[in-house]
C-alpha cells in the first residue's frame, strides 16, 4: 500500500488533494484554510470524477458567495431585493457601551455596526480579538419604515471544524511508519517531501510547535521565499499573522477604554506570529511594548492597567537575512537582521527555538504537494486539542544535560522535545534512538541562541553553558553543535576567548586539524610563486577515527574526507553496489579525479569496482565503465569493475586502510545544473553519513 493509500484508508473524509486550493484559490485574498473547509465538504474522495464535480461546487460557492471589495455594493443589492444572502467574509465584534450590545463589522462587504447576538460571540470569543474571523454568514435585510438597521445577522458559522476526535487521530498513527507520518504531515502544510531531506522536513514541521505547545516562543530567520510565514498565514484559524511594524502594546495585550481593559491578540489566539520581523528605517518599536514582552516571553503574564493577566498563545517572528550565514558569523551574528530594539540579551534569551530558515530552499512550482494531505482546519484542531498535553518530563527519561545550562535553555529544549513528540509521535510510540534524534534538535534550537548571545552580551560570557548531556540509557557523553558551526569551522565567543586566554598564558592549546582544500581550488594548490607545494607524507599521522557528517552540512568533498588515506595508496578496491544512475556514475568519477589528485603514486594507479545491478540494466552499465577504462587508460589509469557485491560499502587501499561507508559514494544532495555544487562538492549539501577509517 503506499502512502497516499495509507493517507485515504485512516483519515477518508479528513484530507484533501494539497494543489486543489491552488486551483481554486486564484488570486482571491482567503486563507487556504477556509478554502480546504469547502474542499472538505465537496472534494474529499480520491475519485477523479468526484474531485472535477467538487471543484465546481466550490468554484460556484465561492463565486455565489465569497464577497469581493469591489462588489459590495452588488452583493448588498442581492441581499435587499432576495431579502436574504448567504455570504464569506471575515468578521470582528466591538462591543458599543452605549446601546449595551455587541456590533459586528465585515471586512470586505463594508458593513459596519450590524447588531450581532451574544450567542454568537459566547461560542467564539475570537471575534472580539480584533483581528477578524471568517465566517459563513447569513445577512437579512429588513424593508420598512423606521427601521433603525436595515441588516440583520440570522446564521453565522466560523469557518472551522466544530470538534474531532483527538483518539482517532492518535490511533490512526499506528498505521504509518516514521517516515510516511513526517512525509503525511509535510503534505499537510502543502509541500513536497520527496524535495526535502530529514533534516529540512524537521525545520519544516517545526513551524507547527507554536500551534501545539503552549506559550512557545519562535524565531525563524532565513532568505526570502523560503515559506517562513505559510504556516502561520495560511494553516490555522487558532493563529493570526500580524505585520510586525504593526504591532503595538495595545493591539497585543490590553487596550485600555476608559475604565475596562480590552484583552488584546494573546487573549484570543493560540499563536500571534510577527511577520517581517526586520529592522526598518523611519519606524521605532515601543519600549513598553518591548518590556511587557520580555515578561510575557518569560512568565505567560503581562501587566497592564491594573490587573495581571495571564495567556497561552504562542510567540512566534519570523523575518528574512541580510547576509549570508557566514558572513554574520564572521562580521556580526544572527539575529543582525531583527529590530534594533529587540537586539538584546533579556529579550533573545526568551526565545525557545531558533529554525535555521537559510537551509530550506526557495519554494518553486515543485515544491508544493500534490498529494493528500490533512485538510488544515482539521489539523488545526487536532494541534489546538494536543496543546493541553505537556511531554516535557519525558526528557528526563533520556537525557541529563549539563549543569552550566540555564533553566530558561532546560525550558527551551523541554518544550522543544515535548511539541515534536506530539507532532511525529503522537501515540508516544517512539524508539530511543527517534527520541535522541529530537533532543538533538532541540538542543541544537537552543543553542543557536545561546551562541548569539554571547556576542550580543556580554553578561552571558560569565557563565558560558555547555551544551552537551549524559545518554541516560548508555551512559555515553554527547556534545551538541549547530550545523553552521560545524561547517564553517566557528567558535562560538566565550569559546575563542578562553582559547586566548590559554595562549596569554602559555599554555598549550590542543592542536586542531586544518582540513584539506578542495581538490577544484587551484590557488590552495600551489605557492604564491607558482611552484607545488612542498611533500607532507613524512609529516602526515593517520589514525583510525570515525567521522559523522550531518544532514545539510555543506563544506564537504572527496578530498577533505579521504585526501590523507589516499596519499600513499596504489591500489584502490571500491565496494558500492549502487553505482548505477547517472548521478552515481558522476560521483565514481569525481571519486577517481581526487585519487588521482591526492595519490603520490598516480603513475601507476589501480583502480577496482566492486559494485551491483539488475540483469536488464548490467549490459547498459558494462558499456558505461567500459567508456570510463577507456578514458582513464588514457591517463595512465588501470580500472576494472565487478558486478559481484552484496550490501557493504567501503573502499580498501594496499597501504593498510580500510574506509567503511554508511552510504557510499553517493554522500552529496542533488544539486542543480546551474548551481555552485555543480562545479565544486564543498557548496554542496550532504545527505546524513558516517565513515570509518580503520587500519587492517
Amino acid at each position: 500500500m503506499t502512502l497516499q493509500e495509507k493517507i485515504l484508508d485512516a483519515f477518508l473524509g479528513k484530507v484533501v488533494r494539497k494543489d486543489l486550493a491552488f486551483l481554486v484559490k486564484g488570486g482571491l485574498p482567503v486563507p487556504t484554510y477556509v478554502l480546504e473547509y469547502l474542499l472538505g465538504q465537496y472534494c474529499a474522495s480520491d475519485d477523479e470524477e468526484d474531485i472535477e464535480n467538487g471543484l465546481e461546487k466550490v468554484k460556484e460557492v465561492i463565486r455565489n458567495n465569497y464577497v469581493h471589495r469591489a462588489e459590495s455594493e452588488i452583493v448588498k443589492g442581492k441581499i435587499k431585493e432576495q431579502g436574504r444572502h448567504r455570504i464569506i467574509d471575515k468578521v470582528s465584534v466591538t462591543v458599543n457601551e452605549r446601546f449595551d450590545e455587541y456590533q459586528a463589522q465585515f471586512s470586505n462587504l463594508g458593513l459596519t455596526n450590524i447588531p450581532i447576538g451574544a450567542e454568537y460571540v459566547k461560542a467564539n470569543p475570537k471575534l472580539l480579538s480584533g483581528n477578524g474571523v471568517w465566517c459563513i454568514v447569513t445577512i437579512g435585510h429588513i424593508p420598512g419604515e423606521d427601521v433603525k438597521v436595515r441588516w440583520e445577522i440570522q446564521t453565522l458559522k466560523p469557518v472551522q471544524i466544530a470538534n474531532i476526535d483527538l483518539q482517532y487521530y492518535i490511533e490512526q498513527r499506528k498505521k504509518f511508519t516514521t517516515d510516511e507520518w513526517i512525509d503525511f504531515l509535510v503534505h499537510t502544510v502543502g509541500l513536497n517531501p520527496d524535495n526535502l531531506n530529514r533534516r529540512e522536513k524537521f525545520i519544516v514541521l517545526s513551524r507547527l510547535l507554536p500551534h501545539v505547545e503552549n506559550n512557545f516562543n519562535f524565531m525563524e530567520l532565513g532568505p526570502k521565499g523560503t515559506g517562513k510565514s505559510h504556516v502561520f498565514q495560511e494553516l490555522s484559524p487558532y493563529g493570526v499573522l500580524v505585520s510586525g511594524g504593526d504591532v503595538t502594546s495595545a493591539r497585543l495585550f490590553v487596550k485600555m477604554s476608559g475604565n475596562k481593559e480590552i484583552l488584546g491578540l494573546v487573549g484570543y489566539w493560540d499563536v500571534v506570529a510577527w511577520d517581517e520581523f526586520e529592522q526598518q528605517k523611519g519606524r521605532a518599536t515601543d519600549a513598553v511594548l518591548i518590556d511587557t514582552m520580555q515578561n510575557y516571553l518569560a512568565n505567560k503574564s503581562f501587566n497592564r492597567g491594573k490587573a495581571t493577566h495571564e495567556a497561552s498563545a504562542s510567540m512566534s517572528f519570523v523575518g528574512n537575512t541580510k547576509h549570508t550565514v557566514p558572513y554574520m558569523l564572521k562580521n556580526s551574528h544572527l539575529f543582525e537582521s531583527i529590530p534594533t530594539s529587540f537586539i538584546k540579551g533579556a529579550f533573545l534569551d526568551r526565545i525557545h527555538l531558533y529554525n535555521p530558515g537559510w537551509e530550506i530552499k526557495m519554494l518553486k512550482k515543485d515544491s508544493f504537494s500534490k498529494g493528500y494531505g490533512l485538510i488544515t482546519d482539521y489539523i488545526a484542531a487536532v494541534l489546538h486539542a494536543m496543546r493541553n498535553t505537556d511531554l516535557t518530563s519525558l526528557l528526563k527519561n533520556y537525557a541529563q544535560f549539563d549543569g552550566s545550562l540555564s533553566e530558561r535553555d532546560h525550558l527551551a529544549i523541554r518544550k522543544t522535545f515535548s511539541g515534536m513528540i506530539k507532532l511525529l509521535y503522537p501515540d508516544q510510540n517512539f524508539t530511543d534512538e527517534e527520541a535522541y534524534e529530537l533532543i538533538d534538535f532541540a538542543a541544537e534550537s537552543r543553542k543557536r541562541v545561546k551562541d548569539q548571545l554571547y556576542v550580543i552580551d556580554e553578561t552571558f560570557r560569565a557563565e558560558p553553558a555547555r551544551f552537551e548531556y549524559l545518554n541516560v540509557k548508555t551512559g555515553a557523553k554527547r556534545t551538541v553543535l549547530t550545523l553552521e558551526q560545524i561547517e564553517n569551522d566557528f567558535l562560538p565567543l566565550h569559546e575563542r576567548q578562553a582559547q586566548e586566554e590559554q595562549e596569554e598564558e602559555g599554555a598549550p592549546l590542543p592542536k586542531k586539524e586544518q582540513p584539506e582544500s578542495d581538490g577544484n581550488d587551484a590557488s590552495a594548490e600551489e605557492q604564491k610563486d607558482g611552484t607545488q607545494p612542498a611533500d607532507k607524507t613524512d609529516s602526515r599521522q593517520l589514525a583510525s577515527k570515525y567521522v559523522e557528517i550531518r544532514a545539510n552540512q555543506s563544506n564537504v568533498s572527496y578530498k577533505k574526507l579521504f585526501g590523507d588515506y589516499l596519499a600513499t595508496a596504489s591500489h584502490i578496491v571500491i565496494t558500492d553496489p549502487y553505482i548505477r544512475v547517472p548521478f552515481q556514475v558522476d560521483n565514481l568519477v569525481e571519486f577517481i579525479q581526487t585519487c588521482r589528485d591526492c595519490c603520490e603514486k598516480n603513475e601507476e594507479l589501480y583502480i577496482e569496482l566492486h559494485t551491483q545491478n539488475t540483469d536488464e540494466k548490467i549490459p547498459e552499465m558494462i558499456d558505461t565503465f567500459d567508456d570510463i577504462k577507456d578514458e582513464l587508460q588514457a591517463v595512465g589509469i588501470d580500472f576494472n569493475y565487478f558486478f559481484d557485491a552484496d550490501h557493504d560499502r567501503n573502499i580498501c587501499l594496499d597501504n593498510g586502510w580500510k574506509i567503511v561507508l554508511s552510504r557510499g559514494l553517493d554522500i552529496f544532495e542533488k544539486y542543480g545544473r546551474f548551481s555552485l555544487g555543480s562545479v565544486r562538492q564543498t557548496n554542496r549539501r550532504c545527505r546524513e553519513f558516517s565513515v570509518t577509517f580503520v587500519q587492517e
